[in-house]
């Protein structure tokens, strides 16, 4: 089926405009069971969320995960299904592609979107309790980035991560998501999604007025591998539930073997090891035995 076809007949945007769109391939697929299955345990609303899966395989495990899916064989037919062996390789960088394109086609439909890594946990609904909740600080900006926690040149000036953000569909944000899709190459020069996104933000926010908020790394809402690495009394504020963030995103990693030790010291892996690295297909024949 076609995009607009799974959106109306799959999914329910959120209040009818916004999508939360995650990028999956199969060698990543481990981490989306987890996402869904933890945010499950949470009781939350997931009909806003929509996969954009780089193969067939994928596309068929979301389903099954009762999430809408969407496979593009033309587009993402070439995107490696092997999980990246560490940041910045060639099959990150594939991914770093699709990224780009999903976020693009979904802008072109019209619609808002929270775009999410697949190495998140949802602790309260990033659309229900914090960017689309009535009266929230949010609302007065066109993009709302989680912050990276580096503070590095290559990041600067907005050190915003490219894993959580929330973008409000208007002229200006049609026009940065279709400027970072034509300037894609520099993500296979850079070997970096954020770094190439982050100087296009500048010159939009210059040239066009996009209005741009990166959450402080040290504000509660929105932690990830900065608060895992360097932040250890908050991180035990939320394993004994003193703390209750918006989300938790597992950056900061080398890669997916890493986040799945580190998710497993927290608590929060639901993911049993038959159903690792195995097809839907292969997941079935294991539950019946």
């Amino acid at each position: 089926a076609d995009l607009k076809t799974v959106i109306s007949s799959s999914m329910t945007p959120y209040n009818g405009r916004i999508i939360t769109v995650m990028v999956c391939n199969f060698g990543q697929s481990e981490l989306l069971m987890n996402f869904v299955c933890h945010a499950k345990s949470k009781g939350f609303d997931m009909s806003s969320v929509l996969v954009f899966a780089t193969d067939q395989e994928t596309a068929d495990l979301a389903k099954s995960l009762g999430l809408a899916a969407y496979y593009d064989k033309y587009n993402f037919g070439d995107v490696p299904i092997e999980a990246a062996k560490e940041y910045g390789d060639r099959r990150f960088q594939a991914m770093m592609i699709a990224k780009v394109l999903c976020v693009q086609l979904i802008s072109l439909l019209g619609y808002d979107l929270l775009f999410q890594d697949v190495d998140i946990l949802w602790y309260q609904h990033p659309l229900k309790d914090y960017f689309a909740k009535p009266g929230h600080w949010s609302k007065k900006y066109d993009v709302i980035f989680q912050h990276d926690g580096a503070r590095s040149s290559r990041y600067t000036p907005y050190s915003a991560n490219s894993g959580f953000y929330f973008v409000r569909n208007n002229r200006r944000t049609r026009s940065l998501v279709d400027t970072l899709l034509t300037s894609s190459a520099t993500i296979f020069q850079d070997k970096s999604h954020q770094q190439a996104l982050i100087t296009i933000l500048s010159e939009h926010v210059s040239l066009y007025g996009l209005t741009v908020k990166v959450v402080n790394r040290d504000e509660d809402d929105l932690p990830g591998g900065f608060n895992w690495n360097k932040k250890k009394e908050y991180m035990k504020q939320v394993f004994n539930g003193e703390m209750v963030p918006v989300i938790f995103h597992m950056s900061w990693t080398l890669n997916k073997d890493n986040k799945i030790k580190y998710f497993q010291q927290m608590g929060t892996w639901f993911v049993e090891d038959k159903c690792i690295a195995k097809k839907k297909s292969e997941i079935n024949e294991t539950s019946e035995n």
